[in-house]
């Protein structure tokens, strides 16, 4: 795609469309590994932004997030229309998925409403092709009133011409042609319209879009009218009220029904529909969302996942930790030069970020972003919907919490796919629960070893029980309601490897910068303070809580301190002060005692950080006060109960 010209004209192209299109294919496709994957300003919403140069032409590419409409239900939906209406793109590509086309319409009819320079680009035209469905390209671009261009992005095709057209557009600005609604409805965003286009209100959007949002009842848009002119807010009421009386009916569902029919009528002049045999893909899609079936489909998928993560992470880790322990151990080093207890404590921090990322995070990301392509994690969510609403979520946060059994810091980064900010509060306050593989290290090596296999399974029990009761309680407590699980349920295909290798790469580099740095100082901090007589005036300080409470000898305060850096040196340090026969030293009630609090405890430091990140330091503290809390009352009532039965 690259053509040489005199003098480089910068562009910037934003992609635009509900999820499951390939908008993130066509993204891929364009911009090669010219990349940048960060967060919109303020926000924790990713923000994907490529380059490309075409004929001539220097063009930024904004890969907008999957949204379904410009209302303010979600934060990314809050994201893209505040993109359009203050940085203005040159021109805009609107991915739709030709299958379906409707459906998609429904945005697209907000877009245009925008105003905004746009290209249709209809993809997976193969896919509809499968099921019998034709585009009548030309009458699509005569009634939308912009140019349309088909494609197949996993394979390039149409590309080349659709940069052309959107280039064409970028350069022209052709005006944007109004697809009207019904006349009671037309009539009175007119009125509407020219009111505002009256007072000049300064503002950045389009008048006939505030217009018709202000008609929704959008809080955003009457909160900013109303305070440049309360008598617009007035008409608007007036307004609604006139069409309520008219349709019967709420006048936000009065507009949206006018979108759809729309989009209906137009499908109905361009798509032609074959019959056709039941496709692979529309097979496989009734057993997943089989009331039966599906379950067992979901299970499996879950499972899948558990295994990957529990057994392939925990292989290769212990592979790299013992490839890296032919070159020096990494136990806690707490005696000798100062030196070299920093180094080890470094070369610690270097070994964990290692045995942290490669057998876990990237294989696991490689495999979410193969069911994210694919279809296939849409129809897990959509199955386990009810039961995830129990504890204040919908069924997309099970894919987070399950990768939390490998690592809590890539769970709570991956919680990024739900929709929501207290969503995604809410999922990530259930993931400081979930046992991950160091937590799983001290279970099995306490527990398992030296009381039984069965308290150790006992202990994964408690802890699936807390996280159902302590997210009950932290749904009821965090403002907002629970939504519910609206999300399309594409067609299944193949994921494309390049643009699964490029989603796992972006995601997986953003952590590498938080967690190795974290893990190199934190090791190496930790390890000088108790050198040096620190940490342990703190651990007496602890006592009547060690001890007192949760019936542990006097040097657990250190163990847990330690602990908070990384999980498995509560146990590595315990080897440092008492040796491998832990039963000498420990009864196999504190044994479980420390297992449990240590599994339910305040999260280590990199947990922490990227929950600041996510979320701020205030609910970050509040987290960590609710899980030291819960940790403080089970372990105090298990050593009591635990007691009499040892």
């Amino acid at each position: 795609m690259n053509e040489v010209a005199d003098e480089p004209v910068n562009l910037t192209i934003a992609l635009a469309g509900n999820s499951n299109v390939g908008k993130s294919v066509v993204f891929n496709e364009l911009t090669g590994s010219n990349q940048i994957i960060g967060n919109w300003p303020g926000k924790t919403i990713e923000r994907a932004e490529g380059k490309l140069h075409f004929e001539g032409r220097d063009i930024t590419v904004i890969d907008l997030p999957g949204i379904y409409s410009f209302s303010t239900f979600s934060m990314e939906e809050i994201v893209s229309r505040e993109y359009m209406a203050n940085e203005k793109p040159d021109a805009v590509i609107n991915v739709v998925d030709a299958s379906v086309l409707e459906r998609n319409l429904f945005f697209t009819l907000q877009l245009k409403e925008m105003e905004v320079p746009m290209v249709l680009c209809v993809n997976q035209v193969d896919v509809a092709k499968q099921k019998g469905i034709m585009i009548d390209t030309e009458k699509l671009q005569d009634m939308l009133g912009v140019p349309v261009v088909s494609a197949v992005a996993v394979r390039g095709e149409g590309l080349h011409e659709l940069m052309e057209k959107t280039l064409d557009v970028a350069q022209k600005k052709p005006q944007v042609k109004v697809v009207p609604y019904g006349a009671e409805v037309e009539k009175r965003i007119k009125i509407l319209t020219d009111i505002v286009e009256s007072e000049n209100l300064n503002l950045n959007y389009p008048s006939r879009w505030v217009s018709i949002k202000l008609l929704e009842n959008d809080p955003e848009i009457e909160k900013m009218v109303g305070s440049r002119s309360e008598s617009i807010l007035d008409l608007v009421q007036s307004l609604a009220h006139e069409i309520e009386e008219i349709h019967n009916e709420p006048v936000f569902s009065v507009i949206a029904s006018e979108r759809y029919s729309l989009a209906n009528q137009i499908v109905k002049n361009t798509q032609i529909q074959s019959e056709t045999k039941l496709t692979f893909s529309e097979k496989l899609d009734m057993i997943f969302t089989h009331k039966v079936w599906g379950y067992v489909m979901a299970a499996i998928v879950v499972g899948g996942l558990l295994l990957w993560t529990f057994v392939v992470g925990s292989f290769f880790s212990g592979l790299l930790s013992n490839a890296f322990s032919f070159f020096q151990p990494t136990d806690p080093k707490v005696s000798g030069s100062m030196t070299a207890i920093l180094w080890n404590g470094a070369f610690g921090g270097i070994v964990a970020g290692v045995t942290l990322v490669i057998p876990f995070v990237i294989p696991f990301y490689l495999m979410l972003s193969a069911i994210e392509n694919s279809g296939v994690l849409t129809r897990v969510a959509f199955m386990l919907d009810s039961f995830m609403h129990k504890i204040g979520l919908h069924g997309k946060a099970i894919i987070p919490m399950i990768l939390g059994y490998g690592c809590n810091v890539p769970a709570i980064d991956s919680t990024r796919i739900l929709e929501t900010k207290r969503e995604r509060l809410l999922a990530s306050f259930a993931i400081t629960f979930t046992p991950c593989a160091a937590r799983t290290i001290i279970i099995l090596g306490l527990v398992a070893a030296f009381v039984n296999i069965w308290w150790a399974l006992a202990l994964y029990a408690v802890d699936l029980l807390v996280i159902l009761v302590a997210g009950r309680m932290a749904s009821k407590v965090v403002p907002g309601e629970s939504t519910g699980l609206i999300m399309e349920l594409s067609s299944f295909k193949v994921p494309s490897l390049t643009a699964m290798l490029k989603q796992t790469w972006a995601r997986t580099k953003s952590l590498i910068y938080l967690v190795f740095p974290l893990y190199i100082i934190g090791s190496a901090g930790i390890q000088a303070l108790y050198a040096m007589g620190v940490l342990e005036p703190v651990s007496n300080a602890l006592a009547p809580l060690t001890v007192g409470w949760l019936g542990l000898p006097a040097f657990a305060g250190i163990l847990l301190i330690f602990g908070v850096v990384r999980k498995e040196f509560t146990l590595l340090m315990l080897v440092t002060l008492v040796g491998t026969n832990f039963a000498a030293f420990l009864t196999p009630v504190q044994m479980i005692v420390l297992a449990l609090f240590s599994m339910l405890f305040l999260p280590c430091i990199s947990t922490i950080a990227i929950l600041a990140r996510e979320f701020g330091w205030k609910s970050t503290g509040y987290v960590s006060l609710a899980n030291f809390a819960f940790a403080l009352v089970i372990g105090g009532i298990a050593f009591r109960v635990l007691t009499p039965f040892f």
